[in-house]
């Protein structure tokens, strides 16, 4: 079979057992076009055996025209990477799958003005792989057909393995993510104070660049991948207060595969991929709060202080659900559509 060019900015580390894992199943060769990392995840090394060519953008519709490819894979990062591979694509007549990710359309001026080629995509694309349910609710609405779920992966093995952290006998909240509006932290620093936990003896961890002074909040930076599976040992519950903004909606959040694997319990705000998606149930594995509402957020999180057992049970719960979420399966979704499109298709035809 001719390589599939899949298109994307980096391979974060969190990402290349996945890409690994595709490339067991189908010959790949990666086109990476830097700029900024996505969702904060820092670039890894591209994974052994997996050709690498690197690009700026502006070069992708040549890479794509100049190659013999069995079929094209992009997603929406970067301003014109997408585009013209996409045009690129059409011309040589290979079939195009989109690695789709949004599930609610950001309102700036830039999306805006992409809207009329998003729907062509949407509606055109050979296939679509998207980052869960939610997602492809998403795309179908806007005329997708063949739509395949690759479901968000961390590395299982890594992140459920025991660490010499335990939970105390004190209720431990957990933040993980960025100083930015949109991860919510402003709206989990006002439910911690709401809450009363503080002064009741349990604690909130800010794990990240962090400065914050508020009694019992703790902030411990920067965290390697080992200091930050301890962390979620030993925390109670991971809390992913996402909101919206007019740039940004949580696509996933894989801070909840990571916790969820240290059979930590979890609080997701309604903005949260995640929760959206169907990993993180709520009363099932955790608690599903609606977005940008400190109030519903402090009373999540005095319920599970108040009945740590059910907060167990709900990491117990999260680990067993968590465990179909692998790079196996991430890979399956992608193998499936190429192997789908690759025949006979309205973006033309390719043998195997």
């Amino acid at each position: 079979m001719k390589p599939v060019l899949f298109i994307t900015g980096h391979v974060p580390a969190s990402r290349s057992g996945a890409f690994a894992a595709l490339r067991e199943r189908i010959p790949i060769e990666l086109a990476l076009f830097g700029g900024r990392h996505q969702h904060g995840a820092p670039a890894g090394p591209p994974p052994d055996g997996v050709p690498v060519r690197y690009a700026e953008q502006r070069e992708i519709g040549a890479l794509v025209a100049g190659g013999d490819y069995a079929a094209v894979i992009a997603g929406t990062g970067g301003r014109v990477a997408l585009p013209l591979a996409w045009w690129a694509a059409r011309r040589r007549s290979m079939p195009f799958i989109f690695w789709a990710a949004l599930w609610r359309a950001p309102r700036v001026a830039a999306h805006l003005a992409a809207a009329p080629l998003m729907r062509q995509i949407y509606h055109r694309a050979a296939a679509i792989v998207t980052y869960g349910p939610h997602v492809s609710a998403y795309v179908a609405a806007r005329g997708a057909k063949r739509i395949y779920v690759a479901p968000q992966a961390v590395d299982n093995a890594f992140w459920s393995a025991p660490t010499g952290s335990g939970r105390g006998e004190r209720f431990c909240a957990l933040f993980v993510g960025r100083a930015e509006r949109a991860k919510g932290l402003g709206v989990l620093l006002d439910a911690w104070r709401v809450s009363g936990l503080g002064a009741a003896g349990a604690s909130l961890t800010l794990a990240g660049a962090h400065s914050v002074q508020l009694p019992a909040v703790n902030c411990v930076g920067q965290l390697d991948p080992v200091e930050l599976r301890n962390f979620y040992a030993a925390a109670d519950v991971l809390v992913i207060p996402s909101i919206r903004t007019r740039r940004f909606t949580e696509p996933w959040g894989l801070v909840v595969n990571e916790a969820m694997n240290q059979r930590c319990a979890v609080i997701a705000s309604d903005a949260v991929g995640a929760a959206a998606g169907g990993l993180v149930r709520d009363g099932h594995n955790g608690l599903i709060v609606p977005a940008a509402q400190p109030a519903a957020l402090a009373e999540a999180l005095r319920a599970l202080a108040d009945d740590r057992g059910r907060c167990a049970a709900f990491g117990q719960a999260g680990a067993k659900d968590v465990a179909e979420y692998t790079y196996a399966a991430w890979a399956d979704a992608f193998a499936q559509a190429v192997e789908a499109v690759c025949g006979s298709t309205s973006a033309g035809s390719v043998t195997l």
